[in-house]
C-alpha cells in the first residue's frame, strides 16, 4: 500500500499524533522556561533566646606586675647568677658590680665623717670653757669679753653640727651606693630578660637611642590582656565587665576574664585614638606567654528571651526596617519591624514579627545563578550553636 493512501487510510490517527507532539513541546517549552526564571528562598525562623553584644579589641598579653633591674650605680658586671626563666625570690642575689672608686668615696666619706665629729666636741669644749671663765672673774670688762667669747663658741658648736648632718648624709649616701654593688631581686617572680654578661660595662649597655635593661622580672601570676579599644566604643566599657579572649598562637583556646582597669588618656595612632583596657584572667593557662596577641570580646549587654532573627534579614525603605515573610505561599511578604539591640550576626526585634515566622535570609535566581544575601559568621544564642556559611545571607538554616 503506499504511503498516501496509508495517510488517507489512518488520517485521525496521524491528526491525533501531530496534536500530541504539538502539546508535548509547548509543555516542554513552558516549563523550560519557568525553570529558568525560577526563585528560591532560604528562610530562618525568629526565635526566642539570649542576645549578647560586646566590643573587640586586640592587643598583647603583659606581666602586671614586673621590675626593671637597672642599677643607678656603673662598675663591671660580676657573678651573674641568674638566666633567663629563673625563678628569683625576693632579695635574692642576681649578680656583683665591681666599681672600687665606690670602696674609695665610702672610706673618704667616713674620714669627713669622724673629722666632723671632732670639730664638733672641739666647738663644744670651747663654748664650756668660755663659759666657765665668765663664771670665775669678777670685772665687768672681762664679763662683756667673755660673752662675745661665749656666743663666738655657740655659732661654732652649731656650725659643727650641721657639719656632722653633711657628713653623715653623705656617709649614708656612700655606703648606700656601695651596698648597690650587690644587686638582689627586688620582687619576687621570674626572670624574663637577661641583656648582661660578666665583664660588661654598665655605662655602655645602650641600643641605638635607648637603654637595655640589664636584668627583668615579672610575677607571672599577675598575667593580664591588655587591648587596645577604639574612642567610639570606650565609653561602653567599664571595670568589672566580662570578656571572651582568644589567641592567636593557641588554636581552639578561649579564656574568660574581667576588666579591671583602663586609661584615661588615649593614644593617637595614625589619626585614630585608641584607649588600652586590662583585663584579668579567669583561670591562668601554662600556655598564654607574656607578649603574646591576644584579641577580647568584652561584654557589654546580654539580654535574655528576645525575639531574634539574623542581621542580614533586615532591610530598610525610606528610614524605616523591614523583613521579608515567607509563613505561607511562594511570594515573601514584606513587613516592617522595629529592631532593638544587635551584634554581628543577630538582632532583636520589638515589634512587627512573631516568634517561628520564617524570614527570608536568601533570595536565589537560578535563571542568572545569582544569589541576594548578606553574610553573618557565628551565632550568639545562649545554649545553642549551628554552623554558618559565608554568604547564606546570616547562615539560617534552610526550610
Amino acid at each position: 500500500m503506499k504511503l498516501p493512501e496509508i495517510i488517507k487510510k489512518n488520517k485521525k490517527y496521524f491528526i491525533v499524533a501531530i496534536i500530541i507532539l504539538i502539546a508535548g513541546g509547548y509543555y516542554w517549552y513552558n516549563k523550560s522556561k519557568s525553570s529558568t526564571s525560577q526563585v528560591q528562598y532560604v528562610t530562618e525562623a525568629a526565635t526566642k533566646g539570649t542576645l549578647t553584644t560586646s566590643i573587640s579589641g586586640s592587643g598583647n598579653v603583659i606581666v602586671d606586675q614586673s621590675s626593671n633591674i637597672d642599677p643607678t650605680i656603673t662598675g663591671t658586671v660580676a657573678n651573674l647568677a641568674v638566666n633567663i626563666g629563673d625563678k628569683v625570690k625576693k632579695g635574692q642575689l642576681l649578680f656583683n658590680i665591681v666599681n672600687n672608686d665606690l670602696s674609695v668615696s665610702a672610706a673618704k666619706s667616713l674620714t669627713s665623717y669622724r673629722q666632723a665629729l671632732s670639730s664638733l666636741e672641739s666647738a663644744k669644749a670651747n663654748k664650756k670653757q668660755a663659759s666657765y671663765d665668765y663664771k670665775t672673774r669678777t670685772s665687768a670688762k672681762q664679763k662683756s669679753a667673755l660673752e662675745q667669747k661665749i656666743e663666738s663658741a655657740e655659732a661654732s658648736v652649731a656650725s659643727a653640727e650641721q657639719g656632722v648632718i653633711s657628713a653623715e648624709a653623705d656617709l649614708a649616701n656612700q655606703r648606700s651606693n656601695s651596698a648597690k654593688r650587690n644587686v638582689t631581686a627586688p620582687i619576687d617572680g621570674t626572670v624574663n630578660a637577661v641583656n648582661i654578661k660578666n665583664g660588661d660595662d654598665l655605662s655602655k649597655l645602650s641600643s641605638g637611642s635607648s637603654r637595655l635593661v640589664p636584668i627583668i622580672i615579672g610575677d607571672l601570676g599577675t598575667l593580664k590582656a591588655q587591648v587596645q579599644v577604639n574612642e567610639v566604643d570606650i565609653p561602653n566599657v567599664s571595670i568589672g565587665q566580662k570578656a571572651t579572649m582568644t589567641f592567636s598562637a593557641i588554636d581552639n583556646f578561649t579564656v574568660s576574664g574581667k576588666v579591671e582597669k583602663m586609661d584615661s588618656l588615649g593614644t593617637l595612632t595614625s589619626g585614630v585614638v585608641t584607649f588600652n583596657v586590662t583585663i584579668g584572667f579567669d583561670t591562668l593557662d601554662p600556655r598564654i606567654r607574656p607578649e603574646m596577641s591576644v584579641s577580647a570580646a568584652i561584654i557589654t549587654d546580654v539580654k535574655q528571651n528576645v525575639l531574634i532573627i539574623p542581621s542580614g534579614a533586615i532591610k530598610t525603605q525610606n528610614g524605616s526596617s523591614y523583613v521579608e515573610l515567607l509563613n505561607s505561599g511562594q511570594t515573601p511578604v514584606q513587613t516592617n519591624v522595629i529592631t532593638g539591640s544587635s551584634n554581628n550576626t543577630e538582632t532583636e526585634i520589638t515589634s512587627g514579627i512573631s516568634a517561628g515566622d520564617k524570614v527570608v535570609t536568601q533570595t536565589i535566581n537560578s535563571s542568572t545563578t545569582s544569589t541576594t544575601s548578606t553574610s553573618s559568621s557565628s551565632s550568639n544564642r545562649t545554649g545553642s550553636s549551628s554552623v554558618r556559611i559565608p554568604g547564606l545571607g546570616g547562615g539560617g538554616r534552610p526550610d
